[in-house]
């Protein structure tokens, strides 16, 4: 179903036409009853004023500003009224309030499993607002209900398309190192689920990210042994550049080792840069060959 605008006029007109055929029916009915030959035709008169006033009072409506009516008139659609303001429609219609604010549903923390199959937590907020009165009224049961369930379902599929974390070089994307471009995923798919429901998504964020309780220490072992592993790397590279550099410059002096004490002190040099503790130096009275 599509919103439409239903028909209304300003209902301060109403209203005055209400008061005045309630007090002129009230005092027709007063003034004939109280005359000995009373006439009926004026008492009915009266008594029609007074329901042409119940039915004018209960035309009225009013519009607080960011909400919507949605008009009913014995179960056809008869429009929505966007307006703020007093507002007279159709007599004997219903009139349903929807809520145009802007809202957040933030989600419980979900249990899930990621695309390496490692049990996470996850939890997202959805920044959401109502665009069409007419299918968040009548083509979904409750739209609010209805936006909690798919966005936690959303959240649950999206979360299982990346791990939740990348322990390569490879441009692989991840739930931990890519928050921007999961976010905007979710978001892409939420308006997709909740287009339906005339709902839409303005904003989508990850609030809560983690391993799973079970498998926290064994992971963050693995992060830190990665880590490790990737310092080293750095180290001995930076070790065996300036290695290499100290032989190239002992050169360029002139001064010329042979293959013993060239490996000798490769040997020193890359033990005290690598190293985690501070070298001890030690004199060596003798020599390399004996």
């Amino acid at each position: 179903m599509i919103e439409k605008k239903a028909w209304y006029v300003s209902g301060y007109l109403a209203l005055l036409v209400a008061i005045l055929a309630a007090v002129g029916g009230v005092i027709l009915i007063i003034s004939e009853a109280s005359r000995a030959s009373s006439s009926a035709v004026i008492i009915c008169i009266g008594i029609v004023l007074v329901l042409l006033s119940m039915i004018c009072l209960s035309s009225l409506m009013i519009v607080q500003p960011n909400e919507a009516k949605v008009v009913t008139f014995f179960g056809t659609y008869m429009g929505t009224v966007l307006e703020s303001g007093l507002w007279m429609v159709l007599p004997l219609t219903t009139k349903v309030k929807i809520s145009l604010k802007v809202r957040n549903f933030n989600s419980q923390t979900l249990k899930v499993n990621d695309a390496e199959g490692n049990p996470v937590e996850i939890g997202a907020v959805v920044v959401f607002k109502v665009k069409d009165t007419a299918k968040a009224s009548f083509d979904v049961d409750n739209y609010e209900r209805f936006v909690e369930i798919q966005s936690e379902t959303a959240v649950r599929h999206i979360a299982a398309q990346y791990p939740y974390d990348t322990f390569s070089s490879n441009d692989t994307l991840s739930l931990r190192g890519n928050a921007d471009e999961v976010a905007s995923e979710l978001m892409s798919e939420l308006q997709s689920r909740l287009g339906v429901a005339g709902v839409q998504v303005l904003e989508t964020r990850l609030t809560h990210l983690a391993y799973a309780p079970e498998i926290a220490s064994a992971m963050l072992q693995r992060q830190q042994a990665i880590t490790i592993v990737s310092a080293r790397t750095k180290i001995v590279e930076g070790a065996v550049g300036m290695v290499d550099m100290a032989l190239r410059q002992l050169k360029e002096n002139g001064i010329v080792l042979d293959d013993e004490r060239r490996a000798a002190m490769v040997n020193n040099l890359m033990v005290a840069i690598v190293s985690d503790r501070a070298a001890t130096p030690v004199i060596n009275a003798g020599t390399l060959y004996g």
